[in-house]
């Protein structure tokens, strides 16, 4: 059986076009590169390539037939140009990881930055470069960052799906609490049947006090999967914890009627309200 995406090599696309009019009619033929994938035995896609020719920018989803009477291979292009670009892109997105796995995040920075030359919309190594700002707490890098990956669906796809993992535990450890829900959201409006995303959002969502909506996305990801153990646990925390505090409100709340008749509150003079007012 095949194993999806398969890829296929760089292909050309040859387009013509007019221009001008009357005795200044003329036309007008560009040549572009694509990089194309088979997805499912009768479907593809293309990619544009860059100037550093490797693939970057939106995919297209094109039919066997627009494929096989639009498009011409181009293997030596490809073997020449494209595969050793590639080949360089990834060794310096893997120095980047490995850079980063040991602790040595200005070196991680530097092979990340590397990478983006080839490609500065590449997912893996943007994603890498986010993990090394969220360590740093380089805020305006990271939001930076963040705007590229968020603007890319490729970078929700399930061949990121490890690293898609690691940066939002990264984003949250870090206590970027408030990016990591601008994060788990745009997953969710991708994917909104990924247990995982919402139990994820669901940690930020406890870290920021915010217990309604964490126990509304731990209730969906227990929809989506009812044997999603770790939500399960978590909910149950969840819960508990939300009982103590309201069982400790309530007690609170009937013990103040008393403590107010025993002993009055004294009126406060103007100044002493005031610093209460800016405490609040």
């Amino acid at each position: 059986m095949a194993e999806y995406p398969e890829i296929l090599g760089v292909y050309s696309l040859r387009q013509s076009s007019d221009i001008g009019t009357g005795t200044t009619a003329s036309k007008r033929e560009q040549l572009t590169y694509w990089y194309v994938r088979r997805t499912a035995p009768d479907k593809y896609d293309v990619q544009p390539l860059n100037a550093s020719h490797v693939p970057s920018g939106l995919r297209k989803e094109i039919s066997e037939l627009e494929l096989l009477t639009g498009y011409t291979p181009e293997p030596t292009y490809y073997r020449t140009f494209t595969v050793p670009a590639l080949d360089s892109l990834a060794r310096k997105v893997a120095q980047g990881e490995a850079m980063l796995a040991s602790g040595n995040v200005d070196e991680a920075e530097r092979q990340f930055m590397k990478a983006l030359m080839f490609d500065d919309a590449n997912v893996q190594a943007n994603y890498g470069l986010g993990e090394v700002y969220s360590e740093k707490k380089d805020f305006d890098k990271l939001k930076k960052v963040m705007k590229t990956l968020i603007g890319q669906d490729a970078a929700f796809d399930q061949e990121h799906r490890e690293r898609f993992n690691t940066f939002g535990i990264s984003l949250r450890k870090n206590k970027h609490y408030d990016d990591s829900v601008i994060y788990y959201t745009r997953a969710i409006e991708l994917n909104a049947g990924d247990e995982h995303v919402h139990f994820n959002m669901a940690r930020v969502m406890f870290e920021k006090g915010e217990m309604e909506q964490c126990l509304q996305h731990l209730n969906i990801a227990l929809a989506v999967n009812p044997e999603f153990v770790e939500a399960k646990k978590f909910l149950a925390f969840v819960e508990k914890k939300m009982g103590k505090a309201a069982a400790k409100a309530e007690a609170t709340e009937a013990a103040q009627p008393e403590a107010e008749a025993a002993a009055p509150e004294e009126p406060k003079d103007e100044r002493e309200a005031k610093t209460e007012g800016e405490a609040k």
